[in-house]
């Protein structure tokens, strides 16, 4: 890491960062791209057959998948097979002058090919180590496979997810490994700081993330609530146990609204702006306590007044009143909401997704920093796209290694 970056206006927080990312499907890409979209040099290692399997999923024409170019943007690709020689030794080369390694192998996978955090800190003493799984480095499940599906059901997610007379349900996007690949970068940037700051550690400086453990820390208090009142949750659809009233509410056009009217004083303008002044003004409705014991009754009479007008006069109402509300949005009312754009968490780049360019929208850049915005520079890179550039420049691989690294191993 560069000593004493002067970060001046409208420069990239992250300029200077070299990240390495070991990884595939959602986890550690994820981590790694946010990185890149601060001005970090993302070098993503992928299997030179193939590549990262993400660029195959809800792909239904051209070769590389949207998600692949959402998740890969900022990032070179360099094509290696970690399994021979050549392969490690270039790994090994990079992590020389690279300041975080994101991976989220098995438990083990690195140190049985020779790149684990001691023999990799003994390449470079500074570098940080983000290792993400299933279950963590560490523990008797620590072996085992893992997805992000199994985490949250793992952390107690899927239990509470859903309609009560259902199988358990889930959030229609990957949000154990998102919210692992959150923990590591604010884990790798914490010990980044620390090294910043003048203060060393011994050993390998090593950020162990687990998946399930990432989710269990986004359930509040469902195990004190477990431990102090007797409460199991269960699965109670759209709304939140003892929070009320919440929850997705139909409108007279055949869409919905979601409304959060679940603290006192926001219960009051709610209720004022549906025309139910008794309820406003009744004491026995001022605590959550209260309002959970009438929960059927009060999301009917909301439920009854959004029914009956359009969606766009309800959400008028609601934001007049300041009651929380938001239109429950598809992607094309997103896409085109001027709020998102106003805010450019929608942006159009140019990509080849058969065999002609063509615009497509793909989201922002979050947080906002003013004068140090981040930005997409590039979508996800073709495989191999930048094999050369790097091994040449940062690994310092010369023409007649890079010719034995492209010759199949059969052949050579």
């Amino acid at each position: 890491m560069t000593e004493a970056l002067n970060v001046g206006q409208n420069q990239l927080p992250l300029e200077g960062i070299r990240v390495l990312e070991l990884g595939s499907f959602i986890a550690a890409p994820f981590a790694a791209r946010l990185f890149g979209d601060f001005g970090a040099e993302v070098i993503k290692v992928e299997r030179p057959n193939g590549g990262d399997e993400l660029r195959d999923w809800r792909k239904t024409r051209g070769t590389t998948s949207m998600l692949f170019r959402t998740l890969g943007r900022n990032k070179k690709s360099v094509a290696l097979d970690l399994r021979s020689d050549l392969g490690r030794e270039a790994v090994k080369r990079i992590v020389a002058t690279t300041d975080v390694l994101i991976e989220n192998f098995r438990p083990g996978t690195l140190e049985k090919w020779g790149l684990g955090p001691d023999e990799l800190t003994r390449i470079n003493p500074d570098l940080v180590v983000v290792r993400i799984s299933g279950y963590g480095q560490t523990g008797p499940y620590k072996d085992r496979a893992g997805f992000g599906s199994s985490a949250e059901s793992f952390a107690g997610l899927r239990y509470i997810t859903g309609e009560p007379d259902r199988p358990a349900g889930r959030a229609a996007a990957s949000m154990g490994d998102t919210v692992a690949g959150l923990y590591g970068v604010i884990g790798a940037l914490m010990l980044m700081l620390q090294k910043a700051r003048g203060i060393k550690s011994e050993g390998p400086q090593t950020v162990d993330v687990a998946l399930y453990e990432g989710v269990f820390s986004l359930l509040e208090s469902l195990v004190p609530d477990y431990d102090a009142y007797g409460m199991v949750r269960k699965r109670t659809g759209g709304h939140l146990p003892g929070v009320v009233p919440t929850g997705s509410y139909p409108t007279g056009d055949g869409l919905e609204v979601v409304i959060g009217g679940n603290s006192a004083s926001v219960f009051k303008r709610l209720m004022h702006a549906i025309g139910r002044e008794d309820l406003a003004e009744d004491a026995t409705l001022e605590t959550t306590e209260g309002r959970s014991a009438r929960e059927q009754e009060l999301n009917g009479i909301i439920a009854a007044w959004t029914g009956a007008r359009p969606l766009s006069e309800a959400l008028d109402g609601l934001n007049a009143a300041g009651v929380p509300a938001g239109p429950v949005y598809d992607a094309p009312s997103i896409a085109n909401d001027e709020h998102y754009l106003a805010r450019k968490m929608i942006e159009t780049h140019e990509v080849v997704v058969e065999d002609e360019p063509e615009l497509i929208r793909f989201p922002g850049v979050v947080p906002k920093m003013p004068g140090h915005e981040g930005r997409v520079q590039w979508v996800g890179p073709d495989l191999g796209q930048h094999t050369d550039e790097v091994l040449r420049d940062v690994a310092g691989f010369t023409e007649d290694e890079l010719v034995r690294l492209r010759t199949p191993e059969e052949v050579r």
